[in-house]
């Protein structure tokens, strides 16, 4: 069995070459077969020269500079496009994922399962970003209808076939999570360590979970388009129930005041509605004609190997 591990880089000059020498140093210890497939997803310091003269040194070792930052997902699918293994193991570039735990996912993929999600035993991430990564998870299974209750992380193994359907969707923000439960039929979760960053601090920000929610959404799912269909025949009902109620009443007491106010706020906030509905519309017919067209999600300006 070849391992191939794909690591995204950015902005860890600082640690990733530590990162790298610990991984080699695991797959030599177990004597596995392997490679490491780290991709510089646009980083602005000194990633790129450190990778470089890995990819140099070691044979093992391939470099892959991405044209500018295109993030995480993409840089991972990228490095699923290159890996040759029978395995592909993705993980962070910040040692927050030791690689002596690799063991515990590959003992737990030799039992048949053809993903295996790294659960961490105690979490050390900031609270915001815990946070998130609950809301995500659930946004996740419910926009890729996945009945497990699994807990996500970037720390996973994935068996050749379930990467070969990834390699194959052809979205322009792909989101590898969500891609490998879609594609995967056998998959569980394993206890490992989960450490501080040893260097520089976390890239995880409002603006990018918040981006990442929309992503989500409208490219995978139809999430936002059902729940504003029902909220708009929600809204529908109260307005023929009111409709009616004011008719009776003209009926039976005749014609009051008119209610000027009143018609102003209705139409108004019917009018509201009406262009929440279409705003969302709006969104899906965007993201599809950016489906249908010829852009790339990323675009690779440099491979470096021996």
């Amino acid at each position: 069995m070849q391992y191939s591990v794909v690591i995204p880089v950015y902005n860890s000059a600082a640690i990733v070459g530590e990162t790298v020498d610990r991984v080699r140093e695991f797959f030599l210890v177990q004597g596995h077969h392997y490679e490491i497939i780290l991709v510089n997803d646009g980083s602005r310091d000194d990633s790129w020269s450190v990778i470089t003269r890995l990819a140099r040194a070691f044979p093992e070792v391939i470099a892959i500079n991405l044209l500018k930052n295109y993030g995480q997902h993409n840089a991972n699918l990228c490095g699923f496009r290159e890996a040759k293994g029978d395995y592909v193991i993705t993980m962070d570039d910040d040692l927050q994922n030791p690689p002596e735990e690799v063991s515990k996912l590959i003992e737990s993929v030799r039992q048949g399962h053809d993903l295996v999600i790294g659960h961490f035993e105690s979490k050390k991430h900031s609270l915001m970003r815990r946070i998130g990564s609950h809301m995500v998870g659930w946004l996740i299974r419910t926009a890729f209808d996945v009945k497990d209750d699994l807990v996500l992380s970037n720390f996973r193994i994935i068996r050749r076939d379930v990467v070969d359907r990834v390699c194959r969707n052809t979205s322009v923000a792909p989101y590898i999570p969500g891609l490998v439960l879609k594609y995967s039929a056998h998959r569980c979760n394993v206890l490992v360590r989960h450490l501080p960053r040893a260097e520089g601090k976390s890239n995880y920000t409002i603006r990018k979970l918040l981006g990442l929610v929309a992503n989500i959404m409208f490219n995978h799912s139809t999430i936002p388009l059902r729940y504003g269909a029902a909220f708009g025949f929600i809204v529908s009902g109260i307005s023929f129930l009111l409709g009616l109620f004011y008719l009776l009443r003209t009926l039976i007491d005749g014609v009051g005041i008119p209610g000027w106010a009143t018609l102003v706020v209705l139409m108004s906030f019917f009018n509201g509605v009406l262009i929440l509905l279409l705003s969302v519309i709006g969104e899906y017919l965007i993201r599809v004609l950016r489906e249908i067209g010829t852009f790339r999600s990323y675009e690779i300006s440099e491979v470096v190997r021996q």
